[in-house]
């Protein structure tokens, strides 16, 4: 199989490139779910109280994998934050018997467990993996890709990949597609910044948003479904440094991957 090296990107939106039109389509595109989803709350889990900040939304249909995961004590999820104190979801999933493993740079030790099913680790998923020639890198070696860490635990696939990274989300998620480890995914929940390009995403608006789209685009071709979206309203309500388009700069997002019956 060959080495992919970039996405494909979408079609423009219109004849000409055109912000208005880019982000026309890919807001439209983050609010409409693709699939319906008629349990995706974990209240029915053992353990759970509702004080989550966020809506971190699993599905839980009969149809998809996690739910009989979860039954039979078999799921796996991997969260992905930044020093957020928010880790209700992280702990109910722990509650209700699933492998638990949180990656967070801030974290005081290299690993820490917690009970029987939640592992802290003093990791940052990234993009790439460190450079061991170059010494700048070396400092930073608790920064790795989500394919290389998958592999040093021994893990050949994840229930639920949840994601809160503060704008790194759209590099990761490429490399996930680039390197085909989305496919090793059950579902993912992922908060997305558009306020600002995200780390090392360049080029002008329209040419970020056509970006953004495309990465999007991408996953539906891997058979990812969105089944549920939320716009946070809390957060300031900005689109690429602009109040434009009726937009929040934060929405949670949630796909399944509906090969994984």
């Amino acid at each position: 199989q060959t080495v992919r090296w970039h996405i494909e990107l979408q079609p423009w939106a219109s004849p000409t490139p055109s912000l208005n039109y880019e982000a026309s389509r890919f807001l439209k595109y983050i609010s409409t779910s693709q699939i319906l989803c008629e349990h995706t709350n974990l209240n029915s889990l053992k353990g759970y109280s509702e004080t989550a900040k966020k809506p971190w939304s699993v599905c839980l249909d009969e149809r998809f994998s996690l739910i009989h995961r979860i039954r039979s004590k078999q799921c796996r999820l991997y969260s992905l934050g930044l020093g957020s104190d928010d880790n209700q979801f992280e702990l109910s999933m722990a509650n209700s018997g699933c492998e638990v493993h949180r990656f967070d740079p801030s974290i005081k030790s290299a690993h820490i467990q917690e009970g029987r099913h939640l592992w802290y680790h003093r990791l940052s998923i990234d993009w790439r993996d460190p450079n061991p020639a170059i010494a700048a890198h070396k400092v930073h070696s608790n920064t790795k890709k989500l394919g290389t860490v998958l592999n040093e635990f021994g893990h050949q696939k994840i229930d639920v990949l949840k994601a809160d990274v503060e704008s790194a989300e759209w590099k990761i998620l490429e490399n996930l597609i680039l390197e085909d480890v989305v496919e090793q995914i059950g579902q993912l929940v992922f908060e997305v910044h558009i306020h600002w390009p995200g780390f090392e995403v360049s080029g002008n608006d329209s040419t970020v948003v056509r970006y953004w789209y495309s990465l999007l685009r991408e996953l539906e071709l891997k058979d990812f479904r969105l089944f549920h979206t939320y716009k946070d309203l809390s957060k300031p309500q900005m689109f690429l440094k602009k109040e434009a388009f009726n937009a929040s700069s934060c929405y949670t997002l949630s796909w399944v991957n509906t090969r994984w019956k």
